[in-house]
């Protein structure tokens, strides 16, 4: 615990409150910062119960991705929609009064934009993503949209749990529903957060889909992109808020969660 004491005091900014008392009306400077509601590391041992409702989450940003209560699908924001991916693949737009256990959401304000974007593989593609990064600094939080034709993707989404929750990994190895598509327009909304992060988050990439007409979408396993517009957001400062409740503050948040988040992450 004393690793995370040490980032949180080295952090650009970090707030850190309990759920319900962190409004936009009392953060006036928005347009630069990466919003986090709870760990990824909690998640991943099973803290499945919403936080902060879809409506307070739109107001901490217009961007980003995450899951909804129980898992109960991932979650896409995009233009200010908050879309809910279920499990048997279809899409609708979140209703306001769910609650989310975890996310990350920004206003999203392009810095970098680059046209005619090509890949042939999920890796080849975090490749392009992450030397951009680098070209703009390695050590800053990116939020990038992908936007065109997709060649082809695969997605995937979850059946809603259930308590006693298992951990995701566990989890998903059973409720896991995949869906794949071909010559499919939409966006990737690709969220990137650096090494240091290692403990609140993952380092890296972590990267979903919405479908333009709103149909289709879900976490990205793999996928090819063809002639497609990339924009990056360049993001300097960090917000965080954690429940403040026992099942979380009973959770071991030292243990190492990197091998099960590899395994949620990428297509086995």
């Amino acid at each position: 615990m004393k690793s995370y004491m040490r980032l949180i005091i080295c952090m650009f900014l970090i707030v850190i409150l309990a759920a319900g008392t962190c409004t936009a009306a009392e953060d006036n400077n928005l347009s630069d910062k990466l919003f986090q509601v709870a760990l990824l590391q909690s998640l991943m041992q099973g803290e499945y119960d919403g936080m902060l409702s879809v409506g307070d989450l739109k107001t901490f940003g217009d961007t980003g991705i995450g899951t909804f209560q129980g898992v109960n699908g991932e979650l896409i924001a995009l233009d200010g929609k908050i879309y809910r991916a279920i499990w048997d693949g279809s899409v609708e737009i979140a209703p306001d009064d769910e609650t989310v256990p975890f996310a990350n959401v920004t206003f999203f304000d392009a810095d970098v934009t680059k046209e005619n974007v090509n890949a042939a593989s999920i890796e080849e593609l975090k490749e392009i993503l992450t030397s951009t990064a680098a070209e703009n600094g390695r050590n800053q939080f990116y939020m990038a949209k992908v936007t065109g034709k997709m060649s082809s993707i695969t997605v995937r989404s979850e059946l809603v749990q259930e308590k006693p929750y298992k951990p995701l990994n566990e989890a998903l190895k059973t409720d896991q529903r995949e869906f794949s598509y071909e010559d499919i327009d939409g966006t990737v909304v690709a969220l990137y957060c650096p090494d240091y992060m290692d403990g609140l988050n993952t380092p890296g990439w972590h990267l979903h889909f919405i479908s333009s007409d709103g149909k289709k979408g879900g976490h990205v396993l793999t996928l090819s992109v063809k002639d497609c517009k990339l924009e990056m957001d360049v993001i300097s400062e960090f917000a965080m808020i954690i429940p403040n409740r026992e099942s979380f503050n009973e959770k071991d948040l030292a243990t190492d969660m990197k091998k099960a988040i590899e395994e949620v992450e990428v297509k086995n």
